[in-house]
């Protein structure tokens, strides 16, 4: 195991330390295995709707017709080019791209509706 150890999965604190075989975390008590935490970063690969992988800042097109919810409403249209995007984990629901859509500003995306322009 190298050095430095993740971060507590449950309260993302970095005061995690090993008791054996597990890792854990004294700011909420939370116990996991080093498998686990070796799985998660695997899991934390974000990809478009056919398996290229985001990162930070590409530009990714609407590949579905998307209908906002709240504010005004409305649809953002197949082909919408969307740049500068930022990927993250702690999204409403399975939400896992925050942007800034033309039209309708900063909002949430799902990764399975967008497919990265190479």
């Amino acid at each position: 195991m190298s050095d430095q150890l993740p971060p507590c999965p449950e309260c993302s604190q970095e005061f995690t330390y090993e008791q054996g075989a597990l890792l854990v975390c004294p700011m909420c008590g939370h116990e996991w295995s080093a498998s686990e935490a070796a799985e998660a970063a695997a899991e934390a690969v974000v990809k478009d709707s056919v398996g290229n992988v985001l990162e930070d800042g590409d530009t990714v097109t609407i590949v579905k017709t998307v209908k906002v919810k709240g504010g005004g409403g409305g649809v953002i249209k197949i082909g919408t080019k969307v740049r500068n995007i930022r990927l993250i984990s702690d999204g409403v629901g399975d939400h896992d791209i925050d942007a800034k859509v033309p039209d309708f500003g900063q909002m949430q995306l799902k990764s399975t509706v967008v497919k990265k322009v190479l």
